[in-house]
């Protein structure tokens, strides 16, 4: 079967707090984010006499109240969360607490949640402010982010403090149905899809969404990574599933035509690399790059974090590709193309 187009078979989604199936013992929920990106898709995937769910929601009193009214009707088993960031893993504590139920994580994204909670060293706010700081932010625009302080620890109150790991390649059993753990790396640490052969279910997180590309971000305490090489590989391995598949995103409708999203993903960074080449003809920061990645006027933290972070992630792509080079004068980093180019 082929698709050559992103097909939507739920183009309405079900309101705040409430539940839609999407798939045999598969309900889908859609809860407030207090962001620009102002939802999240949660999943509740029936197991026996309780309910699997993956991911959570931030940690927001009307979150809680669609919780509650969840709760009401459904038993929560077992708590999946696919990746450390707020709007996935901040209620993960406040539902045990409600449930009992345990946390199932991978080791990397379990641990990158209490470096960045508890501002370990390189995750904490201070560092980050100095690699933007040498990567070209204005000081109105570090201190800003100063001002705003640890956000993460807002929105994710608590970690629960036990957790069972999850491991790339293995398959659980939720429900008498076979689900695959597929890691992703770029936007987070260890991110987790679940695949369901059964099914041709793909519950993708973060990892493949229908209409814009996630954030992909290089962290102070890794600086030269690579994020971008990571994600786009990552991606690469998801299209080895079935052509058909049915797409369960963290954000956007869900959505048949895994291949043609996989191959726009990577023709829309493709476009970024040269958009960054052409305007590296003389020597830039990064944060000179953020308008020609974002069109759009970036004013608040929030968003200044994620395209600073994005932004250098392509710059690092691109250098260690040998297609720019990078030169550090008084402590700022510049980036120009390279000879071959």
């Amino acid at each position: 079967m082929t698709i050559t187009a992103i097909d939507y078979p739920h183009a309405t989604p079900p309101a705040a707090g409430s539940r839609m199936v999407v798939a045999p013992g598969i309900e889908w929920l859609r809860m407030p984010l207090p962001f620009a990106l102002d939802h999240v898709n949660l999943w509740l995937i029936e197991d026996g006499d309780s309910w699997t769910t993956v991911d959570t929601g931030v940690a927001l009193e009307p979150v809680k109240a669609a919780w509650k009214s969840v709760m009401a009707e459904r038993l929560l088993g077992r708590l999946l969360v696919t990746h450390f960031h707020p709007d996935h893993l901040g209620l993960a504590a406040w539902l045990q607490e409600q449930t009992g139920a345990p946390l199932w994580i991978t080791q990397g994204e379990y641990l990158t949640a209490h470096m960045v909670k508890h501002q370990v060293g390189a995750y904490g706010v201070p560092a980050m402010c100095d690699f933007f700081r040498t990567h070209g932010l204005d000081e109105t625009r570090v201190q800003a982010l100063a001002d705003r302080g640890n956000a993460y620890g807002n929105v994710v109150p608590a970690i629960p403090p036990t957790f069972h790991p999850l491991w790339e390649g293995e398959d659980i059993d939720i429900g008498g149905r076979s689900w695959r753990i597929i890691i992703g790396h770029g936007h987070a640490p260890e991110h987790a899809s679940l695949y369901c052969d059964e099914l041709h279910v793909l519950i993708s997180g973060d990892m493949l969404l229908p209409r814009i590309s996630t954030n992909i971000s290089v962290f102070a305490g890794v600086p030269d990574a690579d994020p971008l090489a990571w994600f786009l590989a990552s991606l690469d391995r998801l299209r080895e599933l079935p052509e058909d598949t049915l797409v369960l995103p963290s954000h956007g409708l869900p959505f048949r035509g895994l291949h043609c999203r996989v191959d726009q993903l990577h023709a829309h960074h493709a476009d970024r690399c040269k958009d960054l080449l052409v305007a590296c003809a003389t020597p830039k920061t990064a944060a000179d790059l953020i308008p020609v990645l974002f069109p759009r006027e970036i004013t608040d933290p929030h968003q200044t974090m994620f395209a600073m972070g994005e932004a250098i992630a392509h710059l690092n792509y691109l250098q260690q590709a040998h297609r720019l080079e990078c030169v550090i004068e008084n402590g700022v980093v510049r980036y120009t193309k390279t000879n071959k180019e």
